[in-house]
């Protein structure tokens, strides 16, 4: 095992007691981990379960060509064979794509939404690499096709005149992988039609009004169709993802939703961006403002206005307050279309909420996307961790033949989730609260050092953006950038001599920094997302249970750049 042994191995003739005791207790620890961690070769792992699936289902196939090409009925309607497997409330990105990939799973799907028409919304309109490797995964990434979609390399920041372009590290990838951005509306639509082109997935237009809950476990849900007939489903799995605006969360989880900040959008029409297929970064002293391609011809606004008192729209201030305030920091290439935008009126505005993940552990039902956590959507992360969560959940339920058992995962998947959701939701919250405007001094230092420490390039800047796209979901890689973020930008400020007034001002920078990254860990868990490998001493009683949560262990992260 060694090439060049210490000659002070060869001076003792004959090992001490306790070497061969630390030996020996090595070797069982290599066993233990061996027999846990590694997969066996046998049947009780059950691969043919949902390949048996599979071809039952296809066996289903009816004519529903049509069906999935249109939602304007309100529906997707077929005859199931079979008693439902799982019910998911909400068809949006998360609720669409779990029915797609759990229906080609073989599972039997019914699907509740509010509204099956294309959804008409100014968020989740940019998917991050790491999202896209996801959506591959999955089997959806034909979706972003057919939708004038765009893609994404990467980020552009402004400063003072500055600028810092900041690409994705795609070295290691795929050609295909990259960001996308497109109409958000057009996407689910997609994930819609692919998901109900399945025989065994059913897409119905209805609102649930409550879980049926017996004795503490969820066994389906009351819900009205879109003609007022109230209808009863059940199911041994329930999986709640009906969006930000959940009316089933709060009997499910411990919601905590603050607003921290309100994004006015507009859409600029034939116009170019300075860098083409970036997303635009601007920390303009008036607002935060953000760029980036929806379709061939239209550019998305976004202006960030921090606190509650937004401008009027209806009564004028709102345009006043574009054109006066922000179109002077716009780069000269977008100002004539910006002001475009701002004359023809369709201005609109959109809290950006915030919730950590607080779920009750209740047998048969799962949260979901927004309904479960939320982040800024500034760094565009929400549809990365929802697929994420999507692709996860597929993973631990693939080998049960029978979903009664699926309460087993619920605690699981709830862990298991937390390097990706962690991770993406703790820079969202580290980016929001550094670049956002503020007038106190402190929070200006801190938008400076983030702007001068991603300008050093290289792993500086690299590393962030791998973090914040989802190419590297590791909670153990964000720890070195923000302590070599705080310890240059403290040098700066003590710099040329540390002065006591130089000293009080990094200490007020360093409690401010722990004040809003403290409370970011300390919601997503800091045991369970910094080691949830500890889970699987939790589930070994299962070999089933036990090999299933070990894939997954092993999968996160397996799309990161090597």
């Amino acid at each position: 095992m060694y090439n060049n042994p210490s000659p002070f191995l060869f001076s003792i003739p004959i090992p001490s007691p306790v070497a061969i005791f630390v030996v020996l207790l090595s070797f069982l620890f290599v066993l233990v981990i061996f027999t846990v961690a590694v997969p066996p070769k046998n049947n009780s792992f059950p691969h043919s379960t949902a390949e048996k699936r599979k071809m039952e289902a296809s066996m289903q196939i009816r004519g529903r060509t049509e069906c999935a090409k249109s939602f304007e009925n309100g529906e997707c309607q077929m005859g199931f064979t079979k008693s439902t497997d799982v019910i998911i409330v909400g068809a949006g990105l998360a609720g669409s794509a779990l029915a797609h990939s759990l229906g080609k799973d073989g599972r039997q799907v019914l699907a509740i939404e509010r509204d099956l028409t294309q959804p008409d919304r100014m968020v989740g309109e940019v998917l991050q690499p790491g999202g896209y490797l996801k959506l591959v995964e999955l089997g959806l990434e034909d979706c972003v096709n057919e939708i004038d979609s765009q893609r994404v390399l990467g980020y552009v920041l402004y400063k003072d005149g500055r600028s810092v372009e900041l690409p994705y590290p795609l070295e290691n990838c795929h050609p295909d992988v990259a960001g996308r951005s497109f109409h958000y509306g057009r996407f689910v639509q997609r994930i819609r039609e692919k998901a109900a082109s399945l025989p065994n997935v059913r897409l119905e237009q209805g609102t649930v009004t409550s879980l049926l809950q017996e004795q503490g476990t969820t066994k389906g849900v009351h819900y009205k169709t879109k003609t007022g007939q109230e209808m009863t489903a059940y199911a041994p799995l329930t999986v709640v993802c009906d969006g930000n605006f959940s009316n089933l969360r709060r009997s499910l989880s411990e919601p905590k939703v603050d607003v921290l900040s309100t994004f006015v959008g507009l859409i600029l029409e034939n116009s170019q961006l300075p860098f083409p297929n970036h997303a635009h970064v601007i920390l303009a002293e008036a607002s935060l403002l953000l760029f980036y391609p929806i379709s061939s011809t239209e550019v998305r606004c976004l202006v960030d206005i921090s606190g509650r008192k937004v401008p009027s729209i209806s009564n004028g201030e709102m345009a006043d307050y574009l054109t006066t305030v922000v179109a002077p920091q716009i780069p000269s290439t977008l100002y004539k279309a910006f002001i475009s935008a701002v004359e023809k009126g369709n201005i609109r505005t959109m809290p950006n909420r915030c919730m950590p993940a607080a779920p009750y552990r209740i047998p048969g039902t799962l949260l979901l996307g927004d309904a479960l956590n939320m982040r800024h959507p500034l760094t565009g992360g929400g549809m990365t961790v929802a697929l994420s969560d999507v692709a996860l959940l597929r993973q631990l339920l693939t080998p049960l033949d029978h979903l009664n058992d699926a309460s087993s995962f619920i605690e699981s998947f709830y862990t298991l989730r937390k390097p990706m959701a962690f991770t993406l939701n703790t820079m969202a919250g580290v980016f929001q609260n550094m670049l956002c405007v503020s007038d106190d001094e402190v929070r200006c230092e801190m938008r400076q050092a983030c702007f001068d420490y991603l300008s050093l390039g290289g792993a500086f800047a690299s590393g962030p953006v791998a973090l914040l796209s989802g190419l590297n979901p590791s909670p153990w890689a964000l720890t070195p950038h923000l302590l070599l973020g705080a310890i240059q930008s403290m040098g700066r400020l003590l710099l040329p001599f540390p002065s006591p007034k130089r000293i009080w001002f990094v200490a007020r920078f360093i409690a401010d920094g722990l004040g809003f990254i403290f409370p970011l860990i300390k919601a997503e868990g800091v045991g369970s997302m910094l080691f949830p490998a500890t889970l699987l001493q939790r589930y070994t009683a299962s070999p089933v249970i036990r090999n299933n949560l070990v894939m997954a262990l092993f999968s996160i992260g397996k799309n990161g750049p090597n």
